[in-house]
Order: C-alpha cells, then sequence, then structure tokens
C-alpha cells in the first residue's frame, strides 16, 4: 500500500508539472542579426512617456465642464501630432505592457512560473538597441530593462519602493518626483561636460515612467477624483518637460515624443484580464518625423468614441501596442528589437516613401530572421523523415518575396512592397523502445518521464488483475437499474463539480440539491430538527456563489455585522457550556472570553483603518500590530482549548474568523460564518446517516474528543455512504474556493483586503495574506470532516483513494483545457483549474495534517505539560 501511495503521489507531481514543461515554454529565440535601414532616421532623440494605468477614455473624455483633463495632450492632437487607441493584449499587467511597448512582442507564457517583476528569458528591446538611454520612474519596471542589457549605456534613477503606498495621502508625488529630477538632471548636464556630450549624442532616449494614476486607480477607483486630478498634473508635468527640451536642444526640431500607457483599469480598480477598459489606451505622438494633425470630414470606427469626446474631425489611427516598438526604432534609426513581432504602422511616419518602404522591409526581415532560427532549431532536434517544413514560407518562397520587394523598392514600387504510441504485449521491450525513440532524437529529459512513466504505472494496474476482475464481478452482480442508476448519479455529481469552476451558480445547484438530501432518505423523519438545520444553511450558503467577485463593491458594515454575529454566537455558546459543564471556568472561560476580545479588536481595526484611509491619514500604526497579533494568535488560541468536538471547532472558528474579519471588505466576511453552521449540521446529519445504516457505536457528539490516529481502517470497511461523504468533501472544498469569487484569477484578488495588515505594496506579503484568506474556509472544511471521519469511523486511507478517483476524473476534463493564449484571465484560469484538481490529493494530505494538528494538539498554560489523548 505505501508503494502505491508513494507512485500515485510520484505520478500527480509529474502531471501537475507537465503542463509548465508542455505548454509554457518560452516561444522566444536568440541568435538573430539585428536589422536596420541605412537611411537617416527623422529623429535624433526619443522621449517616451507612459502613464501607468492610464484608460484612453478618462484622457481623450471631456469633464463635466466640456474642458479636458489633458488640455496640453489635447493641443498637441488638434495642432502638432497623430493620435490613436493603443489596443494592448491580456495579460494587462504592468511588466508584459512595458515588454509590448518597448521590447515589441506580448506576454512570454513561461512568465506564468516566473513571477511578473522578472524577465522570463533575456530579451532584446528598444533600450539596448539605443546609444544611451536614460530613465525616471518605479523600481520595479526601470530595473527590468537595465538588467541584462548588452553594455553600459542605460541609466535608471528609482524612487524608493515603499513609496509604492496605496494608503499613502498624495501618491501623485510618484509622478511629481519623476518629473523634478527629469528637470534637476538636465541642469545638472549643462555643469557636467560627460554627461552633457552624451546627451548630445543621437539614436538616445529618455524614458518617464508615470506610476502615480495606477496607484490612485487602484486606492481610489477611476472615478475618482484623485484618479482625474492625476491626469491633469501627469498633462501639465508633460507640458514641462517637453518645453524643457525644446529650450535645451534649442528647438532643433531632432526630438520625437511618445505618450502613452500600459494598460488600462476597469472600473472597480483592478486590470490584468480583456475588459475593454483594460485594453483600449491612449496613444499620442509628435515631433521629428511623425505626422501633423490631419482633418478628416468622417470616419468609420465600430465604437462612439469619436462622438464622446469630441474629436471627430480629427484622424484617429489606432495602433497595436507592440507595434510602437518598431515605431520609436525607426524614428531614431536604431536596429528592430530582435524579438519583436510588431508592425511598423506607416501611417504615422512624416518621411519619404523610400524610408517607410526601406523600414518596412527591414522590420519583415527582423519578423522572418527569428522564424528561421525557429525552424533550424526545430530542425536540429527531428528526424529528417518527421520534419515537415511551413509550405508558405519555404526557403524558395522567402528567396522569391523578398527579392519581389526588393525589386519592387529599385523600381520606387514602394505599396507593393511592403500521446504516445504504447503497445501493451512487453513492458521491458516497449520501455526499451521507448527510450531509444527519444534518444536518437535528443529530446529533453522530461520527455523520457512523460513517456516512460506509463509502463510501470499499467504494469503495476495489470499485476492486480484479480481485484479487477472482482470488481468487474461485483459490478456485473449488481442490478442493471442500480448500477445504472449509481452511474449517472456520479457522472452528473462530477460534472457539477467541473461546470462550477466555470460558472459559480454551478455551486448554488449542488447546494440546493444537497438541501434535499433529507427527504430522499429516512432523516427527514428521524432527526426532523437537524434536517431543518442542514437545509436552511445549505440554502443560505447557496446564496454566496450567487453574490458578485469579491472586492468590486467594499461594504464595510457587512464586515461589521459578520462580526457581531459571531460575537452573539459566542455568547450563546458560553452560555449554552457554563450551564452543561461544572468545571466551565477559569482557564476555558478566560479562552472565550480572549478570542471574543479578539474579535472586538479585528471589528475596530477594519473600522478605524477604513475611516483612516477614507481621510488620507495611511495605515494607524497601531492598527497594523493588532492584526499581526491576531493573526499569530490565531494558531495558537484554538490549541488551548479542551479538545472536545464541538468546542475545539468553535475555538478553532473563532480564531480564524478574527483573522478573515480583518481580510475582509464585504460580504465575504460572512461566508465562513455561515459555511461553518452548516459543516456543524453535516457532522450531525453524518452521525445520523451512520446510525440508519445499522452500526451500532453512535456516541453522543457532546461526549466525542479529538484524538490522534494514524487510521481508522480497523474499525469497519467502506460503503456507498462514504462515496458520498468523498464526494460532499470535494464539493465544500470547491466550495471554500470558489464561494466568494474565482480564485483561479489574479483579477478576482483585491489589495485593498490587506490594507489592515499593510499598504505599502509587497507583492509576496500581500500574496501570502490573501492566499491565507483563501485557506481559511479549506482548513474550516477540513477541520469539520476531521469530526466526520471521527463521528462515522471513516477510513482516513479510504477517503484519499476515493478523493483520488474523483479529482483524477476532474483533471480529465481539465487537462485538455489548458490553454496557452488569450488573456492572464484565460491562461490563469484554466492553469489554476488544472492544478487545483491535480493538486487535491496532495493538497489533502497536508491540510489533513494540519486539521490534525488544530484539533487534536492540547496546549496548556501555567507550565502545564502538554498531552494528547490517545
Amino acid at each position: 500500500m505505501l508503494l502505491f501511495f508513494i507512485l500515485g503521489l510520484l505520478v500527480h507531481f509529474v502531471f501537475f508539472t507537465s503542463i509548465f514543461d508542455i505548454y509554457f515554454t518560452s516561444p522566444l529565440v536568440h541568435g538573430m542579426t539585428p536589422q536596420f535601414t541605412s537611411l537617416p532616421p527623422p529623429a535624433r532623440r526619443l522621449v517616451l512617456f507612459v502613464a501607468d494605468g492610464l484608460r484612453a477614455d478618462s484622457l481623450y473624455e471631456l469633464d463635466e465642464n466640456g474642458n479636458s483633463r489633458a488640455p496640453f495632450i489635447r493641443n498637441i492632437i488638434m495642432h502638432e501630432g497623430s493620435w490613436g487607441i493603443s489596443h494592448t493584449r491580456v495579460p494587462t499587467e504592468s511588466r508584459p505592457g512595458h515588454v509590448a511597448l518597448i521590447a515589441g512582442f506580448y506576454e512570454d507564457v513561461s512568465a506564468v512560473a516566473k513571477g511578473w517583476k522578472e524577465n522570463p528569458v533575456e530579451f532584446d528591446s528598444l533600450l539596448n538597441e539605443s546609444k544611451y538611454t536614460w530613465g525616471w520612474g518605479s523600481p520595479d519596471i526601470l530595473s527590468m530593462f537595465a538588467k541584462d542589457v548588452s553594455g553600459d549605456h542605460v541609466f535608471i534613477h528609482t524612487y524608493d519602493a515603499d513609496d509604492e503606498d496605496f494608503g499613502a495621502h498624495d501618491v501623485t508625488k510618484l509622478d511629481t518626483w519623476v518629473f523634478d529630477n527629469v528637470k534637476e538632471f538636465f541642469r545638472a548636464a549643462r555643469n557636467n561636460q560627460s554627461l552633457f556630450s552624451k546627451l548630445n549624442e543621437e539614436k538616445i532616449v529618455f524614458f518617464l515612467h508615470l506610476l502615480g494614476i495606477d496607484t490612485n486607480g487602484h486606492a481610489h477607483r477611476p472615478s475618482s477624483r484623485e484618479y482625474k486630478d492625476n491626469i491633469k498634473i501627469v498633462d501639465a508635468g508633460i507640458k514641462e518637460i517637453v518645453s524643457m527640451f525644446k529650450h535645451f536642444y534649442g528647438n532643433d526640431g531632432k526630438t520625437a515624443f511618445v505618450f502613452t500607457a500600459d494598460h488600462g483599469m476597469t472600473d472597480w480598480g483592478v486590470h490584468g484580464a480583456g475588459h475593454p477598459s483594460e485594453t483600449l489606451t491612449p496613444f499620442v505622438t509628435w515631433g521629428a518625423g511623425i505626422k501633423y494633425p490631419q482633418n478628416v470630414s468622417t470616419q468609420q470606427f465600430e465604437d462612439a468614441f469619436l462622438k464622446e469626446w469630441k474629436l471627430e474631425n480629427w484622424k484617429r489611427q489606432d495602433i497595436n501596442q507592440a507595434d510602437i516598438a518598431p515605431l520609436m526604432a525607426s524614428l531614431i534609426g536604431v536596429p528592430f528589437p530582435l524579438n519583436s513581432v510588431g508592425i511598423l504602422p506607416l501611417d504615422y511616419l512624416n518621411n519619404t516613401d523610400l524610408f517607410k518602404a526601406e523600414s518596412i522591409f527591414t522590420n519583415a526581415i527582423q519578423i522572418l530572421e527569428q522564424f528561421k532560427v525557429k525552424m533550424t532549431q526545430k530542425k536540429e532536434v527531428t528526424l529528417s523523415f518527421l520534419f515537415t517544413p511551413f509550405k508558405l514560407l519555404s526557403e524558395s518562397k522567402q528567396h522569391n518575396i523578398l527579392r519581389k520587394a526588393r525589386s519592387y523598392i529599385k523600381q520606387r514600387k514602394y505599396d507593393e512592397a511592403k500521446p504516445s504510441r504504447l503497445l501493451q504485449y512487453s513492458f521491458v521491450a516497449i520501455g526499451v523502445l521507448v527510450a531509444f525513440f527519444l534518444l536518437i532524437q535528443a529530446y529533453p529529459w522530461t520527455y523520457y518521464i512523460y513517456c516512460l512513466l506509463p509502463v510501470p504505472i499499467w504494469y503495476a494496474v495489470l499485476r492486480e488483475f484479480q481485484v479487477i476482475q472482482d470488481l468487474v464481478a461485483s459490478l456485473l452482480s449488481c442490478p442493471p437499474s442500480h448500477f445504472v442508476g449509481y452511474l449517472l448519479v456520479s457522472t452528473l455529481g462530477i460534472e457539477v463539480l467541473v461546470l462550477s469552476f466555470f460558472y459559480r451558480y454551478m455551486l448554488t445547484a449542488g447546494l440546493i440539491a444537497f438541501a434535499g438530501w433529507p427527504f430522499i432518505t429516512q432523516l427527514w423523519t428521524r432527526a426532523k430538527r437537524t434536517s431543518l438545520n442542514w437545509i436552511f444553511f445549505s440554502l443560505l450558503l447557496a446564496v454566496f456563489p450567487l453574490m458578485p467577485v469579491v472586492g468590486r463593491k467594499p461594504d464595510i458594515s457587512l464586515v461589521m455585522t459578520a462580526g457581531l454575529l459571531v460575537l452573539l454566537l459566542s455568547l450563546f455558546v458560553v452560555a449554552s457550556l457554563t450551564k452543561r459543564k461544572d468545571s466551565f471556568v477559569n482557564e476555558e472561560l478566560l479562552l472565550h472570553l480572549l478570542q471574543m476580545l479578539s474579535m472586538v479588536l479585528s471589528m475596530y481595526v477594519v473600522y478605524s483603518t477604513d475611516n483612516s484611509l477614507l481621510k488620507k491619514q495611511g495605515l494607524p500604526l497601531i492598527n497594523q500590530i493588532i492584526s499581526w497579533i491576531i493573526l499569530a494568535s490565531s494558531f495558537v488560541l484554538p490549541l488551548l482549548s479542551p479538545p472536545i468536538l464541538f468546542e475545539r471547532l468553535f475555538s478553532i472558528l473563532l480564531s480564524l474568523m478574527s483573522t478573515y474579519i480583518l481580510l475582509s471588505r464585504g460580504y465575504e466576511a460572512l461566508f465562513p460564518l455561515v459555511l461553518s453552521c452548516l459543516m456543524f449540521a453535516w457532522i450531525h446529519m453524518e452521525q445520523e446517516t451512520l446510525q440508519q445504516s445499522g452500526v451500532s457505536c453512535k456516541q453522543k457528539i457532546n461526549s466525542i474528543q479529538f484524538i490522534y490516529n494514524t487510521d481508522l481502517t480497523q474499525f469497519r470497511q467502506l460503503c456507498l455512504d462514504d462515496i458520498r461523504r468523498a464526494f460532499f468533501l470535494v464539493f465544500f472544498l470547491v466550495t471554500a474556493f470558489f464561494g466568494t469569487g474565482n480564485i483561479a484569477s489574479v483579477n478576482s484578488f483585491d489589495v485593498t483586503s490587506v490594507y489592515c495588515f499593510l499598504t505599502v505594496f509587497s507583492p509576496f506579503i500581500m500574496g501570502a495574506l490573501m492566499m491565507w484568506k483563501i485557506l481559511i474556509p479549506f482548513v474550516l472544511v477540513m477541520c469539520a470532516f476531521e469530526a466526520v471521519q471521527l463521528t462515522t469511523q471513516l477510513s482516513s486511507k479510504g477517503l484519499f483513494l476515493m478523493v483520488l478517483v474523483i479529482s483524477d476524473i476532474m483533471a480529465l476534463h481539465f487537462f485538455f483545457l489548458v490553454r496557452d493564449y488569450g488573456s492572464w484571465l484565460d491562461i490563469g484560469t484554466s492553469i489554476s483549474h488544472y492544478v487545483i484538481v491535480m493538486s487535491m490529493t496532495m493538497v489533502l494530505v497536508f491540510l489533513n495534517g494540519l486539521a490534525q494538528l488544530l484539533t487534536t494538539k492540547k496546549l496548556t498554560l501555567c507550565g502545564k505539560p502538554k498531552s494528547h489523548l490517545i
């Protein structure tokens, strides 16, 4: 049994990691030759302004008085340059957005395992190709492009990471810091001959990253006064910087300016998915090499933005975000970034037809170089008779296309230029054959694992042929109607679980079906009070999946309501225990009062912090200290309570709810309370079911104590009800995950939920806190199931095997639904779904151990020895 257990864990671990190797290997290639046109560029220098998190409509629309929030940029649109909407791609995050802008390629899917701050692989960028680059702004963005550049020519100036504080009184300082430091930099350059010489070179770039708008959007939402006022500050700052550049360079007309954003933002202050508010960003460019405004009478666009923005008479030229990189490279005459897939937008260029034709021809060769390197790499590791070249770009056709394009340019016709196979006979022979086949093709070592792992698995399965034969005989002996009924119910239940990952309301449907469980059994007649509790809390919990995703509509009053309900429930429990137990004094009473005090403090901290942040006074230090103390104590206080089933579970609920209140912003604060009430009802229902099935060892729940036991197989064998219990467990675990939102999506996380602990941006600490918030309902379910196992004498090994079967069947669905294209929402969701079901059994082992620790461990005060009840 131990061998099968280890083998099972190994198999699931391999399958768990396989999707990252199969689907999320970086598509970037290296070894291309830099491509650039030999014609003189129109600009000597480029100034790039990136307003992080700026929506297109927020910049272009007029305010309620008919005035522009960005009068300088609007004047550029009408009198000096060209404009349009930059269409970003998902994931709409800062790192992939800036990579698309400056390097010309969209998100590298291998970044899913690297985190959003680091480059998944080395890549070329406009800044690397420049002669010199100076950048000012956020350390998260600028350091990314200064890392691994060839040569010492990229210079960055950043503020401290702690300044990126969502709870700060005025986050526009992130932008004014940039403008002030740029102006000081140029003032100092007049007295620094070496720097002055560099600034007068050609092919140089100035990069100004402006984070204030994004930070205000997260903290206050894009509809807020703070967000809109920040746009005005950015507009005024850009006006001053442009004036300074013209003065510094003596109005030489050799500076090109680009203003855009890396991504937009939803109305509720997040980004990452593919909503138009996230993917539509402004793009305005002017200066050397850029077309002047073009007046038009009509324009054809599917949207109504032009009329809304009062810009119908100025030609709008939309652009893909990755196309901005080749545009900027063309303006200053540097090679196109080697990994760029952007296409040069010729309509923005104010230059000769020859320059445009040569530039777009160079752009095509640069993209073709990537294809040729990729094809060569694939050809080198594939047997010649198995390699099939892409017919539309065979070597002969490549030469013909390039020859014709070059010919058109010479003739000044510029417009024309532009499962593995596994035989089940002999396992040893198959293994050798597969290994040999992989060896001669020089496949990666991971391929050996994927292809050879099924060999011992099938060998182990066929060794247990007698067990399989007995199982088949048992199924055949079952009445056909019962067999078909069990099969249909099992299939329907698993399909509901699968659909619930995509449609949260399927959880509602499942919980409503659960509410009818007492009526199809004799439980309604045997235990009406218990059945009513089960029905009521099942239906109450069924409401949560119908609610909007957590974070979009914060409501502190609901958080306070949840805290008050917990306090009222605590008072009721303390009163009932005092009446029931003569010995309920001193330590036990003190512990309950301490946990109630912890709840009161949590409510105070949430209310006080919310008021403080609304007044822009930041997070009070005392609130922060209390929050961390409550979090730490939540792991210790339950261990001080008696190991009696009900008292220990209630103590766990009180401690975890205190932490959950601190991490809540709305109705989700009620979720663990309702879930726990349903879990208590489930414990009573399962005990009634066990007695109904004829088991004579029923105990009163009030007298049952948690005990430390490795397994319970000695008590009884598995039955059909145990399959239902395993299904209930899986269903409640899924409900715990998705009951208040889609945790598989980064876009569902609301950073404001951790503001009681910290407001200074710290992705790892914030991520850990949000993950613990997600895991709290999960832990509550596992602790309750510990009680179910104890009261029904259910085997933990049997439970593991049944959950394994359910999760593996679900995993088959999600394995074929893993996506390596689309938004971070789509990609992340497909990965998360697969990861959740594949890791369910492994995580179950870990959380089962955590639940056992919380339920069976007993600590005592006043130096008394620790004890275990055995």
